[in-house]
C-alpha cells in the first residue's frame, strides 16, 4: 500500500493546479457573477492540455491515465471553481465513462473522440419530479421499434440541461417492474421533440445550466441504446465512479477554503497578534485539516481498489458521504474565520459554501449514500417502499 502519487501524477498535478490558478481564476469569477456556462472555447484548451477524457481509452482520442488521475486534476480545477472543473468532470468520471463501457461501438467511435477534442458535451439525464432517491420508478419511456427508438418523458435536475450537445437518458425500456425494466439511450440535443425548460436558478452551481428536459416522441437510431433494459445495474456501476467526482468536487471546494482561511489567520492581527495564535483558531485549522485530508484519502482509495473497472458502492458510498458532510462544515468553519471577507460576495469563500451544500444533493444525498453503506455492511439491499 503506496500513499505517494508517483512523479507523472505530481506533475500532471502540478499542471493542472498551475493551468486552473493562472488561466481559470478570472474566467470562474465571471462565471459566478453571470450564471453563464463555460465558453466552449475553452473546451479547446482543455483538450489541449488533454485534460478531457484524460481516463479515456486511447483509441477514442483519450490519453489512457487512470481514474485517480482523474480526481487528481478534477480537484485542482474545483479549487477555482465548480463550474470550471464540470467539462472535466464530464468527461473523465461522468456519462462519458459509461459510454466508454457499456455503448456499441459504433456509437462509441462517434461521441467519445469529438469529447476528447473538446468538441461535444454529454450530460446524463436520471432524475424526474417524481424519481430521484427512488431511480426505480422511472417514468420516460423509450420503446424500440425496429431501427428506431422512440422516447417520451421528461427530466429533471439535469446539470448540463439545455446546454450539452447529447444526454444519456436513464428511462424504461420495457414493461418490467422495477430496476428490471430500465436501460438507457443515448440522445443527440438537436433531435426533434427534444425540447427544454427555462434554466434553473439555484442556490449555486453557477455556471452549470440545468433545465428540465421534455422527450416528445423523441426518435433515435436503435444503436443508440447504450444499455437495455436490465442494464440498469451495469450503469449504475459507473456511477459510482461518478460518486467519486462528486466527492472530489467537494474535497476541492473544502482544500480551497482551508488554504485560504491558513492565509488570512497569519495575515489577520487582533489583539495586537496574528489570530492564528489564539489557540481556538488552531483547533478549528486541525479540524478543517483533519476532514480534508481524510476525505482525499477516501477519495483515492476508492479509485484506486477498482482495479480497472469501477469502484464498488461501499467505497464509492463512505467517500461521497464523508465528503459531502465534510465540505458544509469546512466551509462554513472557514467563512467564520474569514468574518465579513468570508460572508462578501467580493470573495470566493461565500460561494464555496454554496456550492458545496449542493454535492450534498446532487448524485444521490447524502442520507442514499448512508443507506448504501448500511447495505453494504449488512450484505443486502434494504426495501425502502411501503409494505
Amino acid at each position: 500500500m503506496d500513499f505517494a502519487l508517483s512523479e507523472d501524477q505530481v506533475r500532471l498535478q502540478e499542471t493542472a493546479q498551475a493551468f486552473a490558478t493562472r488561466e481559470m481564476t478570472p474566467v470562474a469569477r465571471n462565471l459566478e457573477r453571470t450564471g453563464a456556462p463555460l465558453d466552449r472555447a475553452w473546451l479547446s484548451r482543455y483538450a489541449e492540455m488533454g485534460f478531457l477524457g484524460l481516463n479515456i481509452d486511447p483509441a477514442y482520442g483519450g490519453l489512457g491515465l487512470s481514474d485517480l488521475d482523474a480526481v487528481l486534476v478534477i480537484e485542482a480545477f474545483a479549487k477555482i471553481h465548480p463550474a470550471v472543473a464540470f467539462p472535466i468532470f464530464e468527461s473523465c468520471v461522468g456519462p462519458v465513462k459509461a459510454v466508454e463501457r457499456f455503448a456499441p461501438e459504433p456509437l462509441k467511435a462517434r461521441l467519445l473522440p469529438a469529447v476528447c477534442r473538446g468538441e461535444r458535451v454529454i450530460a446524463v439525464a436520471m432524475s424526474e419530479p417524481d424519481a430521484g432517491s427512488a431511480l426505480t420508478d422511472l417514468r420516460t419511456r423509450a420503446v424500440v421499434d425496429g431501427d428506431q427508438v422512440r422516447l417520451s418523458g421528461m427530466k429533471r435536475w439535469c446539470s448540463g440541461g439545455g446546454h450539452a450537445d447529447g444526454y444519456v437518458v436513464y428511462c424504461r425500456l420495457s414493461d418490467a417492474p422495477g430496476a428490471k425494466g430500465l436501460g438507457a439511450v443515448y440522445v443527440d440535443a438537436d433531435t426533434d421533440g427534444l425540447s427544454f425548460g427555462p434554466p434553473e436558478r439555484l442556490m449555486g452551481f453557477r455556471g452549470i445550466a440545468s433545465a428540465d428536459i421534455h422527450f416528445d416522441d423523441v426518435t433515435v437510431p436503435a444503436g443508440n441504446v447504450i444499455v437495455p433494459a436490465g442494464g440498469f445495474g451495469r450503469m449504475m456501476e459507473a456511477f459510482d465512479l461518478e460518486r467519486c467526482g462528486n466527492a472530489t468536487m467537494c474535497l476541492g471546494l473544502a482544500a480551497a477554503a482551508l488554504e485560504d482561511a491558513l492565509t488570512y489567520v497569519q495575515e489577520r492581527h487582533q489583539f495586537g497578534k496574528p489570530i492564528v495564535d489564539f489557540q481556538a483558531v488552531q483547533l478549528k485549522l486541525a479540524d478543517m485539516a483533519m476532514q480534508v485530508e481524510a476525505a482525499r484519502l477516501l477519495i483515492h482509495r476508492a479509485v484506486s481498489r477498482a482495479e480497472g473497472g469501477f469502484p464498488s458502492v461501499a467505497d464509492s458510498s463512505i467517500a461521497k458521504c464523508f465528503a459531502n458532510e465534510m465540505v458544509r462544515t469546512v466551509c462554513g468553519t472557514a467563512m467564520q474565520l474569514l468574518g465579513g471577507y468570508g460572508y462578501s460576495t467580493e470573495y470566493p469563500m461565500e460561494q464555496r459554501f454554496r456550492d458545496g451544500w449542493g454535492w450534498g444533493i446532487a448524485g444521490g444525498t447524502i442520507d442514499i449514500q448512508k443507506v448504501n453503506i448500511a447495505a453494504a455492511l449488512v450484505g443486502r439491499r434494504f426495501n425502502q417502499r411501503a409494505r
